[in-house]
Parts: C-alpha cells; sequence; structure tokens
C-alpha cells in the first residue's frame, strides 16, 4: 500500500465515523462558504456531485443556486479512462445510480461544459491538489476543460501532506468547514487559507 492509498483509506474511515450531527452542521458551513463565495465570483454553470460514501452533502443549496439562474449539470461515466461528461440537471429532476453507484440523471439530452467544477475530496494538500478515489476520473476531466475553475469540497481534517503525480491537477479553491483555501502562489508555491469560524 502506497502513502496515498494508506491517506485514503485513512480519511474514508474519519469520514465514515463521523456522527451524523457534527457532519451535518460541517456541510451547512461549507455550503455556505460556497454560497458567499458565488455571490462574488458568479458564474452561469456549475458541475456540481451528488454525495456518496460520506462526501459533504451540499445539495440542500442546488435549488438556491439554480434560483440564481445557474445551470446544474451532473457527471456521468462514459468510458473507464476518459472523461466524465455532464448532463443538465435541476433538483428534483429523476436520478438513476450509475456502474459506479453514484446518483447520475435520467434525462442526458443537454451535455454541458460547466464554467466551475465542484469535486470532492477525500483528502487534500499545501499546494492546493485534491486526493480523490484513485480512479482519475476528475483529473482526466479537468485536462479535458482547460477553461473551468475546479473548486475543491473537503472536510478541514482531509489535510494531509502527500505529493501530487505530475497528472493531478491543482484547485483553484478549496472549500471546508473552517477555512477557504484560495490558490495564489505566494512564492512557495502553497495556498493561502482564510480562517473562518464555525458557523451554525
Amino acid at each position: 500500500m502506497n502513502e496515498k492509498q494508506r491517506l485514503r483509506k485513512e480519511l474514508l474511515a474519519a469520514r465514515k465515523a463521523m456522527p451524523s450531527e457534527e457532519k451535518a452542521w460541517r456541510d451547512k458551513v461549507i455550503g455556505r462558504h460556497l454560497l458567499d463565495w458565488l455571490e462574488a465570483h458568479p458564474v452561469k454553470s456549475m458541475g456540481v456531485y451528488w454525495p456518496h460514501a460520506g462526501e459533504p452533502d451540499l445539495t440542500p443549496v442546488y435549488p438556491e443556486l439554480v434560483a440564481w439562474g445557474v445551470t446544474l449539470a451532473l457527471p456521468v461515466v462514459v468510458e473507464r479512462d476518459a472523461p466524465l461528461v455532464f448532463y443538465a440537471w435541476r433538483p428534483g429532476e429523476a436520478l438513476v445510480k450509475d456502474a459506479h453507484g453514484v446518483m447520475a440523471p435520467v434525462g442526458r439530452a443537454c451535455p454541458v461544459e460547466p464554467e466551475l467544477l465542484l469535486l470532492p475530496c477525500v483528502g487534500f494538500n499545501e499546494a492546493g491538489y485534491r486526493l480523490g478515489y484513485g480512479g482519475g476520473y476528475y483529473d482526466r476531466t479537468l485536462a479535458a476543460m482547460p477553461g473551468v475553475k475546479p473548486v475543491g469540497i473537503a472536510y478541514a481534517v482531509g489535510k494531509v501532506d502527500f505529493e501530487n503525480d505530475v497528472f493531478d491537477m491543482v484547485m483553484e479553491l478549496i472549500l471546508s468547514e473552517s477555512q477557504v483555501f484560495h490558490a495564489q502562489v505566494h512564492g512557495t508555491g502553497q495556498l493561502n487559507p482564510r480562517n473562518s469560524g464555525k458557523r451554525s
């Protein structure tokens, strides 16, 4: 087991063990951070995700984004080693589990190349790189969409040390419940964190 695999296993176990009430307030704060950031940096379209395996649940803010006029899109795995494809979706529309057990839109008539992409993180490091599940889907997707803004969504406990691989893509921003990490290089290549206290 290499270092990334070990970290992935530990972080997923910690996420699974998080009490439901604790997870709920953390998710709520992350959602608030997202809305606050988008008020200052509006977009017309956004690739979102349907949470699974204990990922931060941002679904309560999706209707508010739609009310702002943002087109939401959910990812679909089309091939094992291909980028994800995003299809327009609105809260309340039907979803179906894909081959990986992730909920995906039933209706797939409107492919979307989003301006901004939310990426659920198992973990992340000081340099702004995401630790995912190891499949490489999001890395391939970001490589195929050079204009998209990648925003990582993570719990603060997921901030760990690891060496990124050459194909890993850096996040423009990482939102957690305790800090907003901006990908602004300050000589060391590190992220610039902005502290944020617990909010309910």
